[in-house]
């Protein structure tokens, strides 16, 4: 048991029989009345944010988590197949539970988040950053870079990023994962 003196950004509670984590929390010392802390919590299932406040020195039920990285093999009709590097046991994981799989490649390393108690799966995160091979865009025309202008680029994995003009098919680049977008060119 934890109380809200306790919360931290990323912290996971148990609230109705559901994981949630901690996104960010404010304790709030109002002038008159007790103090309470408000906080935007992240359903695991569903990923839906709410807001939720806490009464001051409420004890609530933290819910131990372990990250562990796995290695990404392969995916099938029955989900994602990835290993563990350490005991070479082997999981499979539904495409709903993993962050950034758009950008996912065989042999890539993504870090899963399970349960430590029960050994479930919550959820998995590819790499903030990934670099990928276009392997095809629109030419680009000689003279374009004056405006910010982005053009569709098919990355390897089969994802579409939108890219700077002067991107041509054949470059590495790397993605921000979170939200699809151009980085940068890969060195």
């Amino acid at each position: 048991m934890a109380t809200t003196a306790d919360f931290r950004n990323g912290m996971c509670l148990d609230i109705d029989g559901q994981f949630f984590f901690i996104v960010e929390f404010l304790h709030v010392k109002p002038g008159k009345g007790p103090a309470f802390v408000r906080t935007k919590l992240k359903n695991v299932q569903t990923g839906r944010v709410i807001d939720k406040t806490f009464n001051s020195g409420v004890k609530v039920e933290e819910v131990r988590i372990e990250r562990r990285p796995y290695q990404f093999l392969y995916h099938d009709e029955m989900g994602y197949h990835f290993m563990n590097n350490e005991t070479f046991e082997q999981i499979s994981i539904p495409k709903e539970s993993i962050n950034g799989v758009d950008y996912l490649k065989d042999g890539e390393s993504v870090e899963v988040v399970t349960h430590s108690d029960s050994e479930t799966v919550l959820y998995a995160d590819v790499a903030t950053h990934v670099v990928l091979q276009i392997t095809y865009t629109e030419p680009g025309m000689k003279g374009d870079t004056a405006t910010n202008t982005l053009k569709p680029a098919t990355v390897e994995t089969g994802a579409t990023v939108r890219v700077p003009l002067f991107i041509e098919a054949g470059e590495k680049i790397k993605v921000d994962t979170r939200d699809g977008s151009y980085v940068e060119r890969a060195k």
